[in-house]
């Protein structure tokens, strides 16, 4: 039978500066704290995962049309599952047809397609077109509500609650930034194959509404990399903005709500972005396979292992290069053999001033198999031995 070591303990083993192990001479210490004039402001860099800025990102606000978003996501979800096509029509009710602010200007004689609905919600903002998806996914636009909470709950987004699907004032229709940057990540990263509508620069269904058939996004103009998403805007919300852009291989989402005019929302949302762009760099901070410790084995037929980075490790680092970057490497030792190569053992984190650290599993670099008779041998005799003369030194 095989014995767990009997002195298992933890080891921390603390870098000074990762640049002593990784690959990049000199990285970064990260910037002074964008001081936002948005209200609520969420930054993402989603090509990384890393939040750049999140101010009251968690509090739940009316978010105006970039609720749509979430009628959208259920809308890709029924095309994704085959429930509807692109060209599936639904009916126009009358709820619909009397909805006020922006609209398709659709009459209860019309059968849009599904593409007429997507293009009039993100271009037009049309809440008479949210109110027709609502109700022929869900029957009335009250049942689409509930489930729009209930997915919004499985995507993780834990501070929103939906009364309606066009976002018109309501005291239960609330979302927080961070919940609108988890659902523009669901929308880029799962449904590419309609991402492409959030950048369409105008759209006019059936001729009835020139004065109301320009996007509403003021990023999409400006050559940034904006290809999306959403505006919104009540007197209660006051203006906000669902923004991404797309520069090199750098995807960036950006989240304001709160400003007081168009102008400000347009102006502020562009600096968030040229910010993240300017401010960040991407860089490959370790290697895949580079040794970052040794860690010692129980019962192996070797007396160590190798703990490696198993896959090139790719940060977000502030611009301004300093050697205030840190790591810590933590794993249990002795670790008890047999030993699989590629077998997690520990984990480095990297710290980055301003910036969440981030975890690394690392791995075995190779297999260490078990000891055989005369190993284990040599190892009880060890154990015995340290016991005798732990014992004469207490004597």
């Amino acid at each position: 039978m095989t014995h767990s070591p009997a002195l298992l303990r933890p080891v921390r083993l603390f870098l000074a500066a990762l640049a002593a192990c990784a690959a990049v001479a000199a990285p970064a210490v990260a910037q002074s704290v964008y001081e936002t004039r948005a209200r609520a402001a969420y930054v993402l860099d989603q090509t990384t995962g890393t939040v750049l800025l999140a101010k009251n990102a968690d509090v739940a606000l009316p978010p105006a049309s970039m609720s749509k978003l979430m009628t959208l996501t259920m809308l890709f979800e029924a095309l994704h599952d085959g429930r509807v096509t692109l060209d599936t029509q639904f009916s126009v009710s009358a709820k619909a047809m009397a909805m006020g602010g922006s609209t398709m200007f659709l009459n209860d004689r019309d059968r849009p397609r599904v593409e007429d609905l997507i293009q009039g919600i993100i271009v037009q903002s049309g809440n008479d077109a949210c109110v027709v998806v609502a109700e022929g996914l869900a029957g009335t636009e009250e049942a689409f509500a509930r489930l729009m909470t209930e997915r919004a709950r499985v995507l993780g987004m834990e501070n929103s609650s939906f009364a309606n699907a066009s976002g018109w004032p309501h005291p239960g229709q609330r979302m927080s930034m961070r919940d609108l940057a988890i659902l523009a990540n669901h929308l880029i990263s799962d449904f590419p194959e309609y991402y492409h509508y959030f950048g369409q620069h105008e759209y006019d269904f059936d001729g009835r509404a020139p004065q109301n058939r320009f996007n509403r996004n003021p990023l999409l103009k400006l050559g940034i990399g904006a290809d999306g998403l959403k505006t919104g805007h009540t007197e209660e919300a006051g203006y906000g903005l669902v923004g991404s852009a797309l520069q090199g291989k750098r995807r960036v989402i950006v989240v304001v709500s709160g400003l007081e005019t168009d102008t400000d929302r347009a102006e502020e949302a562009e600096r968030l972005i040229n910010w993240a762009f300017r401010q960040f760099v991407q860089k490959t901070v370790v290697k895949a396979g580079t040794r970052m410790a040794g860690a010692d084995v129980w019962l192996g037929d070797a007396g160590s292992v190798g703990l490696i980075v198993g896959d090139d490790v790719e940060l977000l680092l502030p611009a301004i290069q300093s050697r205030e970057i840190s790591a810590e490497i933590t794993y249990d030792s002795p670790i008890q053999a047999p030993v699989l190569q590629g077998q997690k053992l520990g984990d480095l984190t990297i710290s980055r001033p301003g910036l969440d650290d981030v975890v690394v599993p690392l791995v075995a670099e190779n297999t260490v198999a078990r000891g055989g008779f005369t190993t284990r041998l040599r190892t009880a005799f060890g154990v015995l031995l340290g016991k005798i003369s732990a014992g004469a030194q207490e004597l």
